[in-house]
Protein backbone atom coordinates (compact mmCIF):
# COMPACT_ATOMS: atom_id res chain seq x y z
CA UNK A 1 0.00 0.00 0.00
CA UNK A 2 1.63 3.36 -0.96
CA UNK A 3 1.93 6.03 1.42
CA UNK A 4 -1.22 8.42 -0.15
CA UNK A 5 -3.74 4.98 0.11
CA UNK A 6 -2.34 4.72 3.69
CA UNK A 7 -2.70 8.39 4.33
CA UNK A 8 -6.83 7.95 2.89
CA UNK A 9 -7.45 5.17 5.07
CA UNK A 10 -6.28 6.74 8.15
CA UNK A 11 -8.34 10.21 6.76
CA UNK A 12 -11.40 7.97 6.35
CA UNK A 13 -11.65 6.07 9.29
CA UNK A 14 -11.01 9.74 11.49
CA UNK A 15 -13.64 11.54 9.34
CA UNK A 16 -16.19 8.38 10.18
CA UNK A 17 -15.27 8.81 14.21
CA UNK A 18 -15.49 12.38 13.47
CA UNK A 19 -18.91 12.07 12.11
CA UNK A 20 -19.97 9.50 14.96
CA UNK A 21 -18.46 12.43 17.73
CA UNK A 22 -20.66 15.10 16.08
CA UNK A 23 -24.26 12.83 16.28
CA UNK A 24 -23.08 12.35 19.95
CA UNK A 25 -22.73 16.40 20.33
CA UNK A 26 -25.81 16.82 18.48
CA UNK A 27 -27.67 14.92 21.56
CA UNK A 28 -25.90 17.17 24.12
CA UNK A 29 -22.49 19.21 25.37
CA UNK A 30 -19.83 17.28 26.26
CA UNK A 31 -16.81 18.68 26.72
CA UNK A 32 -14.66 15.06 26.63
CA UNK A 33 -15.93 14.93 22.96
CA UNK A 34 -15.48 18.36 22.36
CA UNK A 35 -11.82 17.39 22.94
CA UNK A 36 -11.57 14.75 21.09
CA UNK A 37 -12.96 16.53 18.47
CA UNK A 38 -10.55 19.06 18.30
CA UNK A 39 -7.96 16.37 18.14
CA UNK A 40 -9.47 14.71 15.56
CA UNK A 41 -9.85 17.55 13.62
CA UNK A 42 -6.03 18.86 14.27
CA UNK A 43 -4.91 14.79 13.22
CA UNK A 44 -7.06 15.18 10.06
CA UNK A 45 -5.41 18.37 9.06
CA UNK A 46 -1.84 17.23 9.54
CA UNK A 47 -3.03 13.86 7.67
CA UNK A 48 -4.28 16.40 4.61
CA UNK A 49 -0.92 18.48 4.82
CA UNK A 50 1.03 15.29 4.58
CA UNK A 51 -1.05 13.72 1.60
CA UNK A 52 -0.65 17.75 -0.27
CA UNK A 53 3.09 17.06 0.20
CA UNK A 54 3.33 13.73 -0.91
CA UNK A 55 1.56 14.77 -3.66
CA UNK A 56 3.88 17.37 -4.86
CA UNK A 57 6.71 14.94 -3.77
CA UNK A 58 5.27 12.63 -6.51
CA UNK A 59 4.41 15.26 -9.21
CA UNK A 60 7.53 17.23 -8.99
CA UNK A 61 10.19 14.94 -6.84
CA UNK A 62 11.85 15.38 -3.95
CA UNK A 63 12.14 18.60 -1.83
CA UNK A 64 15.90 18.78 -2.30
CA UNK A 65 16.46 18.20 -6.05
CA UNK A 66 14.03 20.71 -6.31
CA UNK A 67 15.35 22.96 -4.37
CA UNK A 68 18.73 22.60 -6.36
CA UNK A 69 17.16 22.83 -9.95
CA UNK A 70 15.74 26.48 -9.04
CA UNK A 71 19.07 27.36 -7.67
CA UNK A 72 20.95 26.41 -10.92
CA UNK A 73 18.32 28.10 -12.84
CA UNK A 74 19.22 31.04 -10.76
CA UNK A 75 22.57 31.12 -11.84
CA UNK A 76 22.45 30.19 -15.35
CA UNK A 77 19.65 33.93 -15.40
CA UNK A 78 22.37 35.54 -13.17
CA UNK A 79 24.61 34.52 -15.38
CA UNK A 80 23.06 35.51 -18.83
Amino acid sequence: MSTIERIHVEIDELSARRGELWNRLAEGRDSELQEELKSLERRLEGLWQAHRTERARIRFGERDQIVKRARAEERLERAA
